[in-house]
């Protein structure tokens, strides 16, 4: 089974290449994953522990983020810099923006609607937005090692979204099923999930989908889930999920939109590429599980 990673490659390309006038600024979050794999191994050490605790631990002093992330005081503040922000409290300023972000409750956001007088559907150019930057910031890379663990994976793969994210969880889970065994949903009452923690293991994947106002419930699956050996992959906003302490992968999508209601469009991009990837990725397994599924119907 040999996936073409040139052909990988060239779909990215002309997915993260759609041009776009004025693009909404990257988190830092974004710049992370766009830069991480230049950076020394210091500033590499840096921007993971960051990640695993975001926003908080980049709120906190130089001196204390290098104690964190067992670097020195001069390789944060090149980390930083690397990232494109002339000072430490410039990089904070744009975390606390996000946090605030992060916070915002639906009510808010529809006291703030567009003020550019030539949007005539601003819903629409947002989301077309997002979609573009979604693909402009996420890694060929990290992507493609998603679609290898997804379509590698020796045991099960389970897949769970939010209060509006876990519709595209299963709209994911019904492509999967189709191209690879063992892809189930985890549906219904959350004593029901944690009933399903006792068949994870080591073999497994977890795919959550989380965004803003994170649900607290989602964060404690992931984590018991994680303890049992599980492989968590985190599907979330620019802001990021707590769950991105303990995910092995983590995909951002954008999803702000001048609306009291965030938009998943770029998620649904990014699952549909995900499942696009899979089926090449396994190939003739894949061909034969869509005609046995015809022939029985």
């Amino acid at each position: 089974m040999i996936f073409c990673q040139t052909q990988f490659a060239q779909n990215w390309k002309r997915a993260a290449g759609m041009e776009t006038a004025a693009p909404m600024s990257a988190s830092v979050a974004e710049l992370i994953n766009e830069r991480i794999d230049a950076m020394p191994a210091g500033e590499r050490s840096a921007a993971q522990m960051l990640i695993a605790d975001y926003p908080m631990l980049g709120l906190k002093t130089v001196a204390e983020f290098s104690t964190q992330a067992g670097v020195s005081s001069p390789t944060i503040l090149r980390f930083v810099n690397r990232l494109g922000f002339q000072s430490y409290p410039d990089f904070q300023a744009r975390l606390q923006d996000e946090l605030a972000a992060q916070l915002q409750s639906p009510h808010h956001r529809n006291e703030q609607p567009d003020k550019r007088p030539d949007a005539a559907d601003p819903g629409v150019e947002h989301t077309l937005e997002n979609i573009r930057e979604t693909f402009r910031h996420l890694g060929e890379k990290q992507l493609h090692q998603v679609v290898a663990s997804l379509s590698l994976a020796k045991g099960n793969v389970y897949l769970i979204g939010g209060r509006f994210t876990d519709p595209i969880a299963q709209y994911m889970t019904a492509h999967m099923s189709i191209v690879r065994a063992r892809v189930f949903h985890l549906g219904g009452q959350e004593s029901m999930w944690r009933d399903r923690l006792l068949d994870m293991g080591k073999r497994d994947i977890l795919v959550v989908f989380d965004i803003r106002r994170y649900q607290e419930s989602l964060l404690a699956l992931a984590e018991k889930a994680r303890s049992r050996g599980v492989e968590v992959v985190l599907v979330t906003d620019q802001w990021l999920s707590p769950i991105a302490r303990v995910a092995r992968h983590v995909l951002a999508g954008r999803i702000a939109v001048p609306s009291a209601w965030d938009s998943s469009a770029a998620l649904f991009v990014l699952a549909e590429t995900i499942i696009r990837e899979m089926t090449r990725m396994l190939e003739k397994d894949s061909a034969a599980r869509i005609a046995e599924l015809e022939a029985l119907r």
